[in-house]
């Protein structure tokens, strides 16, 4: 019965991060719902082994999204 419940709950799509090392260059490659930890962790929109040993094209990466802050003033007529 368990199963049905998997079938009809949201699933949360896996991501992928890229290990960069102080060099630039692509080391390891991470696949999950969390984050890695560490500054050296960027995500990219797929994983690729030609990139192992070699610079993280800039195209690889995923564009961090930007919020901004809500203040709570209303926007002047």
């Amino acid at each position: 019965m368990s199963w049905i419940r998997t079938l009809l709950s949201p699933h949360r799509r896996a991501r992928h991060y890229a290990w960069v090392d102080s060099r630039g260059l692509c080391q390891a490659f991470h696949q999950g719902q969390q984050p890695p930890t560490g500054p050296q962790w960027v995500q990219v929109h797929e994983c690729r082994l030609s990139w192992l040993q070699r610079p993280l094209p800039s195209a690889a990466r995923v564009a961090p999204v930007v919020t901004q802050p809500r203040t709570g003033h209303p926007l002047p007529a």
